[in-house]
Formats: structure tokens, C-alpha cells, sequence
């Protein structure tokens, strides 16, 4: 049998890190299920409430954008962080650490369960609540009114997924920073594995410090780079440099990633 990986034994390893994670995981969902409905619920349009419109004349639905960063930012890191956090207690992390398996294996469960399941349970539940919330307002345009007039005509409103997959600015965004939440789950979980109490402060903090020093350098050495580049607004500078955002945000994932496997083995030993 092979040391390093076994699938049968990932598959075991998987349910049996279910029971204790699983638990953290379901709880997050919930609230975040509560938390995006109650947000729609408040803030979308409805024909009792005044000032249904933005300053294009449109149903207003632009809550929806910092809503889906700010949460998805805190649900994916909070998942993160806990993942294994029980190896900051001594009495259970014996126990993790005995656990039949590999550090590979362990290494690749914490990646499926924080960088893949969080993510994507993330992404259906808004797309679902989304559609559900935009498919009400659209059934409904005809009670609204703009200036209290009803025969005005009111645009439909899109779902955010309608909208990125059919406006090119967002598809080229979406692209240039799809590495994005799979950093973050990184940063998190190397901080779940290094941090022995108070994983997600300690963590947050220590991202704010990095974050501003490495914005500060990006900055000025994008400055220093791209000095006159931008000034014809150069669509192809523009993709190069989202590009480029890309390549690094991936570069910084995977070596998160290989430190957390390796302070994964130097908690073994």
C-alpha cells in the first residue's frame, strides 16, 4: 500500500474528519444562509417600499456586491481557520496526529474541505438565494412605480451569475482574480496549523500587517513599471497587468500551500 496516498484511505479520512469539522461547517452555513436572506429580504426592492431605484433609473440591487465579498471573505477564512485548530490543544492533537492517514493525505483533506466544499457551498447558496429573490422581482415589476407612475418601463433585474457570464468586463475580471478565494483559504489554513490559540485574530492581524507592507511595494513598483503605460488607456496593458495579478496570486496559493504541508510534518514529528 502506498504510504504517501491511498484513495480508499483519503475516502476514510475524509468521513473522519467530518465529524469533528463538519460540525463547524454546518453551523457557518447556517448563519450564512440566515445572514444573505435577511439581506434580501431588507434591502431588495419592493413595490411598498420608497426609493426602489438607483441613479440609472434601475431597481436597485447593488447590496448585493459587497454583500457577496464581505461575507464569502469571512465564511471561507472562518472555515479555514478552524480546520485544524485542534492541533493547538494538546490533548486532541495527539489524537489528530495518531489518525491513520498520511500528512499528504491530511494535507489534501484540509484543501478539499476549505479551498473546494467552503467555496463552492458559498457560491450555490448565493446563486440560489439570487435567483430566488430575482425571480420575485421580476414577477412583480409591473406593481412599481417611478415618480409614482407605474407606465414607466422597468428593466428586469439580472442575477449577478446572468450578469458574469454575459458582460465581458466581469468575465475578465472574474478570471484575473478566480485564485483570489483559494489564497485566502491558504493564508487561513497555514494560520489554523501555526497558530496554537486564537487562530483566526492572529491570523487576520498578521494578514493586515503583510497585506499593507506587500500593497505598499505592488504599488510602487507597479508605478515605477507601468509609468506611461495607462495613459493611452492600452487595453492590452491592461490585460497584461491583470494577468500578471493572476500569475502571482496563483504563485502565492501554492506556496502557502507547500508551507502548511510542511508545518504539517513538523507537527508530526
Amino acid at each position: 500500500m502506498n504510504n504517501t496516498f491511498n484513495i480508499n484511505r483519503f475516502g476514510l479520512l475524509l468521513k473522519r474528519q467530518w465529524l469533528d469539522f463538519g460540525k463547524i461547517y454546518l453551523i457557518s452555513l447556517l448563519v450564512v444562509t440566515g445572514v444573505i436572506i435577511g439581506f434580501y429580504a431588507w434591502n431588495s426592492p419592493s413595490p411598498v417600499k420608497p426609493n426602489n431605484f438607483d441613479y440609472d433609473g434601475n431597481l436597485d440591487m447593488r447590496f448585493r456586491y459587497p454583500l457577496f465579498l464581505i461575507l464569502g471573505f469571512l465564511f471561507i477564512s472562518i472555515v479555514a481557520s478552524s480546520y485544524f485548530s485542534l492541533l493547538g490543544q494538546k490533548s486532541r492533537a495527539i489524537l489528530e496526529l495518531m489518525t491513520p492517514a498520511s500528512i499528504f493525505e491530511k494535507f489534501l483533506g484540509g484543501i478539499f474541505y476549505t479551498a473546494i466544499l467552503s467555496l463552492l457551498s458559498f457560491l450555490i447558496l448565493f446563486y440560489i438565494t439570487d435567483f430566488a429573490f430575482v425571480k420575485y422581482i421580476n414577477a412583480h415589476l409591473t406593481e412599481f412605480k417611478i415618480d409614482g407612475n407605474s407606465k414607466k418601463t422597468i428593466q428586469s433585474v439580472d442575477s449577478i451569475a446572468s450578469q458574469i457570464f454575459t458582460d465581458a468586463n466581469y468575465r475578465s475580471f472574474l478570471v484575473s482574480f478566480f485564485a483570489l478565494p483559494f489564497l485566502v483559504t491558504s493564508v487561513f489554513l497555514l494560520g489554523s496549523v501555526y497558530f496554537n490559540r486564537f487562530h483566526y485574530i492572529k491570523t487576520a492581524i498578521s494578514v493586515m500587517v503583510f497585506s499593507g507592507v506587500a500593497i505598499y511595494i505592488v504599488a510602487k513598483s507597479a508605478e515605477l513599471l507601468t509609468r506611461g503605460m495607462l495613459s493611452n488607456n492600452n487595453v492590452k496593458d491592461k490585460d497584461s497587468i491583470l494577468t500578471i495579478i493572476l500569475l502571482i496570486t496563483i504563485a502565492l496559493t501554492l506556496i502557502i500551500w507547500a508551507i502548511t504541508y510542511i508545518r504539517l510534518k513538523e507537527k508530526e514529528v
